[in-house]
């Protein structure tokens, strides 16, 4: 593992211990556009507090950032025994990395993901889906279709693996030979590694579940798709509903919405989804030609 990747994780990652206090996002983002400021490189050494003084950081945040960085051995172990569960880290300048998530998050995208299962599932072609977790019967159905026809049609699925139209729409596409992409929001390390499936998650590899981490993940669900499939969700509420309103406004993928007549699937079409019935996913290539030349 290069250098710079280990700085990544080590950044971003708790490795294991609850009291640490890894950057977020915002914080990881901003420290990066800092550094790049930067006049002199700083690659050849480590970083130190007159570097740190030099970016703008008052001293609670350097020490915070400098002790962060310092935890090699404590990387070392936590890579170790997330080998042990067969749980692996990509940093965002790893090959491995998914691009899509460099092209449409920029230096929102997560400094480090972890993941289990095949990493190779990240290069072909995928679709996303998301949807509330009580269905009804014909939404239910639109999902099952998702999943179905991304594995007829060669796309990989993307979701979060949570009860309801993910695990519908994800289940319908392995039983059907897919592949699978689940990003989800509990603990990596518990998930049954199978045929077909990559498991990837946010913040390291035992974390266990949490709602803002739900919330977290949505926008890799929807960045990560050619274009994403919403199932069915709620008017102004809940995670289906603020996780695609992000991507509208923030233009991460294109979104179809399932033509059920509902308010909340007007209210999306206003915004600038599209509404589909489960006839136009027999041809998702014609869908995700829209996605081409929007973004």
């Amino acid at each position: 593992m290069k250098q710079t990747e280990r700085g990544f994780l080590l950044l971003t990652s708790h490795l294991g211990d609850a009291q640490s206090k890894p950057l977020t996002v915002a914080q990881f983002r901003t420290l990066a556009n800092r550094v790049q400021m930067m006049e002199k490189p700083k690659d050849e050494r480590e970083l130190n507090m007159s570097d740190m003084a030099y970016l703008g950081y008052d001293g609670e945040t350097a020490e915070n950032i400098l002790y962060l960085l310092s935890r090699q051995e404590q990387l070392d172990y936590y890579i170790m025994q997330g080998k042990r569960k067969g749980c692996y880290p990509i940093a965002r300048n790893s090959t491995f990395y998914p691009a899509t998530l460099h092209h449409r998050l920029g230096l929102d995208a997560p400094g480090c993901l972890w993941a289990k299962g095949d990493s190779r599932l990240l290069e072909y072609p995928a679709v996303a889906l998301v949807g509330s977790r009580d269905l009804h019967p014909e939404n239910e159905d639109f999902a099952y279709m998702v999943g179905y026809q991304a594995a007829q049609q060669g796309y990989v699925l993307v979701s979060g693996n949570a009860r309801g139209a993910d695990r519908v729409a994800q289940d319908a596409c392995l039983e059907a030979g897919g592949r699978v992409v689940s990003i989800i929001s509990d603990s990596l390390a518990e998930q049954t590694e199978m045929p077909g499936i990559l498991y990837l998650s946010e913040d390291g590899f035992d974390i266990p579940f949490s709602s803002l981490r739900a919330v977290s993940r949505n926008r890799l669900i929807h960045a990560m798709g050619r274009c994403t499939f919403v199932a069915q969700c709620t008017l102004e509420k809940g995670g289906t509903w603020n996780g695609t309103v992000q991507n509208l406004k923030k233009r991460y993928s294109y979104v179809f919405c399932y033509k059920d007549g509902s308010a909340a699937s007007k209210a999306l079409e206003q915004m600038g989804a599209g509404l589909i019935s489960p006839q136009a996913l027999y041809s998702i290539d014609a869908l995700t030609s829209l996605d081409e030349s929007l973004f």
